[in-house]
């Protein structure tokens, strides 16, 4: 599976306009065997996301539950928002499609989704609350919770060892002064942190139980200037202080994957997918094995760090004329059998806490699992989109933090583009 497609999903959809009215045409027909022969149910799916053995096996499965055939049409991440947006106004949209969490709200306040409030009820109890939080607007269950993946600490083991550390660090602290005994007792930069890391950056603000933006009357406003984000802010400056990384680039400028692929870095914190990126960089043909994976640490021992949860849901069209044939297919998608089988082939994390045993033996999966109940996302409101547009002032607010700046004075420099960008018409 191609981890790329995080970057893409964590990127929030822009607002939308589609022309959603339903249908009086809907599929009437009762599932079961043949209970819809003859039909054809189109899923979108992003590039990446349907490990092959899984897709075959729940086509075969689709048809012999419902008689009905599963067209599965696999769409690039590029260009998406744009082509979904059209597709949903027209008369014969995909009946199901994956889309991006963060995208999933201003579809549904465009009106393009089903409710499938009656779908969460028959199958989604025990969905992970946290994961399925992206699916629910306004108390309505307008997408179910499909998959998603988080940061974790990459980490040279031999590194580490040369610098007399045994086993990996528990908290926060613990994992400062492993850090900081790197940079102590070897000639390697501790850690890799480029100034501009902001999913970590929003990890650490859901770590504090921060917002990123509060309600002012009817209109979102930043909400940068929170002592909570403060002390988000502070805690990436005092590990970023051990890294000779830029402080105006992100993560991809350049790759971190391939300057920890040089193997004369500790740590960086990543995609399970950069540690691939740094391997085929290293000129070091056993470096493969010294590559190795732990959970961001928390505050205590007993709550790892927050983290940004980028991933996807499955939703149904609104103006789909299958809309009961739509609910089998998602309760064989979304079954435990099928769910389970996509978290084991794709290394993502499932909805359900009872099938992160599907992950072992996958050392970065088993990284990210334990922080998944305790993550989120940005703000799941379409004004966010224009936020994350280059210039992207949460950017513009960590680099002035980290060269000196007080966080109360970085957030007022910003807050003025950040409120224009929220107030946009989309």
């Amino acid at each position: 599976m191609k981890r790329k497609l995080i970057a893409a999903i964590g990127v929030a959809g822009m607002l939308i306009s589609v022309a959603a009215c339903g249908s009086d045409d809907e599929d009437k027909k009762s599932g079961g065997a043949d209970g819809f022969k003859g039909e054809t149910l189109t899923l979108w799916a992003m590039d990446g996301s349907t490990p092959d053995t899984w897709q075959k096996d729940l086509q075969a499965a689709f048809e012999k539950k419902t008689g009905a055939t599963l067209k599965i049409e696999v769409q690039k991440w590029d260009g998406i928002q744009e082509k979904l947006t059209t597709a949903l106004s027209e008369e014969n949209p995909p009946d199901v499609f994956e889309i991006g969490n963060t995208m999933t709200s201003a579809y549904a306040k465009s009106g393009g989704l089903a409710d499938l409030s009656d779908l969460k009820s028959s199958i989604g109890s025990d969905w992970t609350k946290s994961i399925n939080a992206s699916s629910v607007i306004d108390g309505k269950q307008y997408a179910a919770p499909w998959f998603v993946l988080n940061r974790v600490v990459v980490y040279n083991k031999k590194i580490w060892a040369d610098a007399g550390i045994k086993g990996t660090p528990k908290t926060r602290d613990e994992f400062y002064a492993d850090l900081k005994k790197i940079g102590s007792k070897t000639d390697a930069e501790p850690i890799y942190l480029p100034g501009q890391n902001w999913y970590h950056f929003v990890g650490l603000t859901i770590g504090e139980g921060a917002e990123l933006v509060k309600k002012d009357g009817d209109k979102y406003v930043s909400n940068l200037s929170d002592p909570k984000v403060a002390k988000a802010m502070e805690t990436y400056k005092k590990f970023a202080a051990l890294s000779k990384a830029p402080k105006d680039k992100d993560e991809a400028t350049p790759q971190q994957g391939e300057i920890f692929g040089k193997g004369k870095t500790g740590a960086f914190i990543g995609m399970g997918w950069e540690a691939g990126t740094a391997i085929k960089a290293s000129k070091d043909k056993n470096f493969a094995k010294d590559v190795g994976y732990f959970t961001i640490p928390g505050a205590t021992a007993a709550k790892p760090e927050g983290v940004f949860l980028g991933g996807s849901n499955l939703a149904v069209a609104a103006t789909s004329k299958k809309q009961e044939l739509a609910k089998e297919f998602l309760k064989l998608a979304l079954s435990d059998k099928f769910e389970g089988q996509l978290a084991k082939e794709g290394s993502v994390i499932p909805n359900k806490e009872s099938l992160k045993s599907n992950l072992k033996g996958n050392p970065a999966a088993e990284a990210m699992a334990p922080a998944t109940a305790g993550g989120g996302t940005t703000p799941l409101i379409p004004e966010w989109a224009a936020v994350e547009n280059a210039p992207n002032p949460v950017k513009g607010y960590m680099t002035a933090v980290l060269n000196g700046k007080s966080p109360a004075d970085a957030a007022k420099q910003v807050e003025g583009e950040f409120n224009k960008r929220l107030s946009q018409k989309q």
